[in-house]
């Protein structure tokens, strides 16, 4: 009954800064680390970003290190996205996942993660 749902996304520019929100539900959040992937069109899916159960730990790929934060809320079962210099490369459907652990320094790791959301759109034009 694990269910995730994201929201935020949309249409912005070059530059523009956003914000995206996993709201999870039918488990003990607070247990697990939550990640944001995301697949542009023509493109595999790629880990963005994770963080683990008490927000100790942050991980962050390369491509959006500086640039990107995650966090979470989990009196509110909520993880964020905060992207800042939006670039052309942003432009994809953005995922969040729950991983099967309450640490992980592997959660890049698509494998590792049990539920998924339906994903947010998330459209930089130029």
């Amino acid at each position: 009954q694990v269910q995730l749902a994201e929201s935020g996304g949309g249409l912005v520019q070059v530059g523009d800064s956003l914000t995206l929100s996993c709201t999870a539900s039918g488990f003990r959040f607070n247990y697990y680390v939550m990640g944001w992937f995301r697949r542009a069109p023509g493109k595999e899916r790629e880990f963005v970003a994770s963080i683990s159960s008490e927000s100790g730990d942050k991980y962050y790929a390369d491509s959006v290190k500086g640039r990107f934060t995650i966090s979470r809320d989990n009196s509110k079962n909520t993880v964020y996205l905060r992207m800042n210099g939006l670039r052309s490369d942003g432009t994809a459907v953005y995922t969040c996942g729950k991983n099967r652990w309450a640490s992980s320094d592997t959660s890049h790791r698509w494998n590792e993660y049990t539920d998924w959301g339906q994903g947010t759109q998330v459209t930089v034009s130029p």
